[in-house]
């Protein structure tokens, strides 16, 4: 995973409430186990006619957004199903955070999982930011986001703080404990030797 420090882009305004996950990547792009090639059904009903050509009025259908950073949303964003093809597929556009007043829970820990910085801030907050003209930069270390004119701090969890800044998925995290886990692992078979299984 790569690691989240700083990030300055561009930021695609879609402030609307309860993005869902079937919005954001739809069910008959779900079939893959891969995750690049995902950004491209992004928001796919919003992007592209049923003949499959896009359409010029969505935003990240038009320049600057097409190579949009930061996603700026309305609150319960990746609420409905708990598909972890939509933070791939956010990812997989170039998008590594999203800020919204709030997120469905399953989406938010997908986040953190993928690499992608998910930014609570009040609604308010996000309106001036969305009014902005310019890049917009999000400070991890610093917790703020941050325009020309104005910024806003942020509050984060230390441990998926920790996660993000060093590119630690899940498995990296528990390998990063491996010696207290092979240490119980032998304790327990001394005190529990009837637990072993096949007599290891």
């Amino acid at each position: 995973m790569v690691p989240f420090t700083t990030l300055t882009g561009i930021a695609a305004p879609l402030l609307r409430a309860n993005v869902d996950t079937d919005l954001i990547i739809p069910k008959q792009f779900l079939t893959t186990l891969v995750r690049s090639g995902l950004g491209r059904h992004l928001f796919h009903e919003l992007r592209y006619s049923p003949e499959g050509r896009e359409l010029p009025d969505f935003l990240l259908n038009r320049e600057p957004y097409r190579q949009a950073a930061i996603l700026l949303s309305g609150p319960n964003f990746g609420c409905g199903s708990s598909r972890e093809h939509a933070p791939w597929a956010l990812l997989d556009f170039g998008i590594r955070c999203v800020v919204a007043p709030s997120f469905a829970d399953i989406f938010f820990n997908n986040c953190f999982a993928n690499g992608i910085l998910p930014v609570v801030l009040p609604a308010e907050a996000i309106t001036r930011l969305a009014a902005e003209e310019g890049l917009l930069t999000v400070d991890l270390p610093a917790q703020t986001v941050s325009g020309a004119s104005c910024g806003f701090r942020f509050e984060i969890e230390p441990t998926r703080k920790a996660t993000l800044l060093e590119g630690l998925d899940e498995i990296k995290r528990s390998e990063a404990n491996l010696a207290d886990i092979e240490a119980y692992e032998v304790r327990r078979r001394a005190e529990a030797p009837w637990l072993a299984i096949g007599g290891q």
